[in-house]
């Protein structure tokens, strides 16, 4: 592994996690860069657990945090991913990656540019496919899913969460207040529409947080969490039946993964 270029995956959501197994698994060494409290839902697929935990497990993929860039190799060297905090990117010019993945799903452009390496990729809307990055990958479902885009944009943000059996916007459940989170369920738990699957707890007290359907929790924020209103907090899949899918990478990140393999394999 080691002997090939070095690819920084800013984030380590679900999503880049998809991204970063792929790599790994075709034997790229990567680093992955996060937040210092990073929000992700789908915790159990999501590298960037190991911030708070020291290390994550997702599917045969282990991530182990490292505190400084010098202890990449020792990470790399027991076969994990190793993971820094740096929401800056910060470490990207020393280290001189053969390519920069953005996978932060901002829908913003947080500073990935065309000069960090020679291979620039971003996923999602934000970015400029051949100004911002040299790629940029489409992230929306549908026919276009993983379409790899050289120049121009990714489909604007819909702000609407994906369909599955049925359902789309109401799978996702947003903070009803501001405080902080408490979780009375946790991920793979089957939950009854109106159940309370959590409580935020604010200046104007606890605020319940009921299910929005019937179904299996399929992410959930981290307990203690301090949210905004209006801020993602659970994932609910209608398919009661797919209890696996709460604890292996989607359908979604694995097509975005192959896309990005596809042109690491191409220019690198």
């Amino acid at each position: 592994m080691k002997d090939k270029a070095l690819i920084v995956v800013r984030g380590a959501g679900d999503l880049a996690t998809g991204v970063i197994h792929r790599l790994w698994r075709a034997g790229y060494p990567v680093l992955a860069l996060e937040a210092l409290r990073p929000a992700a839902i789908r915790r159990k697929v999501a590298l960037c657990e190991a911030v708070y935990q020291g290390s994550a497990q997702v599917e045969d993929l282990k991530g182990l945090l490292i505190q400084r860039p010098d202890q990449l190799s020792q990470a790399l060297d027991q076969g994990a991913v190793p993971l820094l905090v740096d929401p800056a990117g910060d470490c990207i010019a020393a280290l001189n990656p053969a390519c920069v993945v953005d996978a932060i799903l901002a829908k913003k452009n947080l500073g990935t540019h065309r000069g960090m390496a020679g291979l620039t990729i971003a996923l999602g809307p934000g970015f400029q496919a051949g100004v911002d990055v040299d790629y940029v990958v489409e992230t929306n479902r549908g026919h276009d899913l993983g379409r790899i885009i050289a120049q121009g944009f990714a489909q604007p943000n819909t702000g609407t969460p994906g369909v599955i059996a049925g359902y789309g916007a109401q799978r996702v459940i947003h903070a009803p207040a501001a405080g902080a989170f408490r979780a009375l369920c946790a991920i793979g738990d089957l939950v009854q529409e109106g159940q309370p699957i959590a409580q935020i707890y604010g200046e104007q007290g606890p605020t319940p947080v009921p299910a929005s359907l019937s179904g299996l929790i399929r992410g959930i924020i981290r307990d203690g969490y301090p949210v905004f209103q209006g801020m993602k907090i659970a994932d609910i899949d209608p398919r009661r039946e797919q209890y696996a899918n709460c604890f292996t990478i989607s359908d979604k990140a694995r097509c975005i993964s192959g896309s990005v393999l596809e042109l690491v394999c191409r220019h690198l």
